[in-house]
């Protein structure tokens, strides 16, 4: 993208336009939120991808957001669930210290962070689905970071097959059939 004397006149401002574009777009990237969720991201929570001096930040703005955690919900149905604050409370009899359950938190990051890495072909968000009751407030944060679409690639595409699939020819199709020739349409492309 470096402008040369032998480009032409249209190149050079083309050129320009692009790098100050892009370069727009790179001061707009939110760096933390993404380093964050790839140490959340139980494949490469090592940050091999950082620099040795940006890894304990990450971890240390990951610690932040386990302690400003909500506790995770309990599931319906169960009945007279115990708080989780009287676990704590009772595990914690004994202790002379007050910064326990804040050492609880610490931990369990830091646990997360021994804890071997997940192979490559392993889906993250099943991952943390199946370390529910071992993290459940990371597990909480994960959902919230891993499970944004990385791109928008897939909810246009089937935008597009829907506008294929109900034209004026189809316009009666109800709801319901929509979604089935939809599903149809994309399990026959699948096959093929």
């Amino acid at each position: 993208m470096k402008i040369s004397d032998d480009d032409p006149a249209y190149i050079v401002r083309f050129k320009a336009a692009f790098t100050k574009y892009l370069n727009q777009r790179r001061e707009n990237i939110n760096l933390q939120w993404l380093k964050v969720a790839t140490a959340l991201d139980p494949r490469f929570k090592d940050l091999k991808c950082l620099p040795r001096a940006e890894r304990e930040p990450v971890w240390a703005k990951l610690s932040e957001l386990v302690k400003g955690e909500e506790p995770a919900l309990q599931p319906l149905g169960e009945e007279n669930p115990e708080p989780p604050k009287k676990k704590t409370a009772l595990l914690l009899i004994g202790s002379d210290s007050e910064s326990d359950e804040e050492t609880l938190e610490d931990n369990t990051v830091e646990r997360y962070k021994a804890e071997h890495s997940a192979s490559l072909d392993q889906c993250p968000l099943k991952w943390w689905s199946e370390h529910t009751a071992v993290y459940s407030k990371m597990a909480h944060i994960a959902r919230k970071y891993l499970g944004t679409p990385a791109t928008t690639v897939p909810c246009e595409r089937l935008f597009s097959l829907a506008g294929h699939i109900v034209q004026k020819r189809r316009s009666s199709f109800s709801p319901e059939n929509v979604n089935k020739m939809v599903c149809l349409s994309d399990w026959w492309k699948k096959e093929k």
